[in-house]
């Protein structure tokens, strides 16, 4: 069959009008998460559908267990919104972040997941079945695998949603290599600030790191080398307040906090660290969250509520990459199958 190329703005939302992607294949079996409904009772749950769902959808499946995946507005996560993916085992030539996605949402339904593009509004972990009502439906599960992901804290500022994908970033290990021997600016002075600034130099000819303090937050180390770095120079007491440009983002207007004067800084692209917000808020107060709000587990994939598993960046707060997230992903469905199996055991023989 001739695979057919479509437009991802057709698909998804966010991405510009014309943008086309054309790794995008549908090929047979790809059902676009438009699978017949739902039974109201099911083994497992899969809450979000990046990396992490997925993974752990295609390895449920595998397992017989037909998981019900909430896959939210669009599959893939933040992966999705990555124009090309280079460093996922298996791509040597690279792989867009919707054809990627798309790949893996194939893999799962093709051994039986059921990918919804359906969203959670509301978990109950209180009551066994646990119960989750969605925008369509209501649903009991005996496990759950939470994969919601965490979302970068953005700047807030025009032209940041705009040239998102084109010159604006949030990922220097994942979009770094496309500045390779250009200029770049990262917003920030924490320790993701700093380390990702280090890895590109690397990379890229020159980075300016625009801080809103006249001191880092980073931990010492990391701020000595960034200090003796060539490639690298500071712009204090400052915040961006526009990202501009054309079709590319080109140069960024900000402001000195200290004396309110404006200046414009030309760039080919912006890299953002200004933290990460876990997707928790549905799980406050029924399972365990450390400081940051990022659900707590063990080296299990295993959360304080048992039947409950979690994993990818609602519950890394360090690494946050597509293949740790997969890795994650089909250690909690590891999990969550010897979970309901031995449930099931125990129903059996009493």
């Amino acid at each position: 069959m001739r695979p057919l190329y479509i437009e991802w703005e057709t698909l998804s939302r966010g991405w510009r009008d014309g943008d086309v992607v054309s790794e995008f294949i549908l090929t047979p079996g790809f059902g676009l998460g438009m699978a017949d409904k739902a039974s109201a009772e099911q083994d497992l749950i899969i809450v979000g559908g990046g990396p992490a769902g997925l993974t752990a959808a295609l390895y449920a499946a595998r397992a017989q267990a037909s998981p019900l995946v909430l896959i939210g507005e669009v599959a893939g996560g933040q992966a999705a919104t990555t124009q090309e993916i280079e460093n996922y085992p298996g791509f040597p030539d690279g792989i867009g972040g919707p054809a990627l996605a798309q790949q893996m949402q194939s893999h799962a339904e093709r051994f039986g997941a059921q990918i919804q593009f359906d969203s959670a509004e509301s978990v109950d972990l209180g009551t066994y079945p646990f119960r989750v009502r969605t925008r369509t439906g209501e649903y009991t599960a005996r496990t759950i695998v939470i994969s919601t992901g965490s979302s970068p804290r953005k700047l807030g500022v025009p032209g940041e949603a705009r040239f998102r994908g084109h010159g604006v970033s949030y990922c220097a290990t994942c979009d770094g290599y496309f500045f390779k021997d250009k200029r770049v600016l990262v917003v920030g002075g924490g320790n993701s600030a700093i380390d990702e600034s280090l890895f590109l130099t690397r990379l890229a000819s020159q980075i300016t790191i625009v801080h809103r303090r006249d001191t880092l937050r980073a931990d010492p180390v990391l701020q000595e080398r960034a200090f003796k770095e060539p490639k690298i120079q500071f712009v204090w007491s400052s915040v961006v307040e526009e990202i501009l440009g054309d079709q590319e983002a080109n140069a960024v207007r900000v402001r000195n906090v200290v004396t309110g004067e404006t200046s414009t800084i030309e760039t080919d692209g912006v890299f953002v660290y200004i933290g990460h917000v876990p997707n928790t808020k549905l799980f406050e107060g029924q399972l365990e969250l450390d400081e940051r709000g990022y659900i707590v587990t063990d080296r299990r994939q295993r959360t304080s509520v048992p039947g409950v598993y979690a994993a990818g960046d609602v519950q890394d707060p360090i690494y946050r990459q597509i293949v740790t997230a997969a890795g994650t992903g089909s250690a909690a469905a590891i999990e969550a199958i010897r979970f309901i199996d031995q449930h099931k055991y125990e129903e059996n023989t009493e």
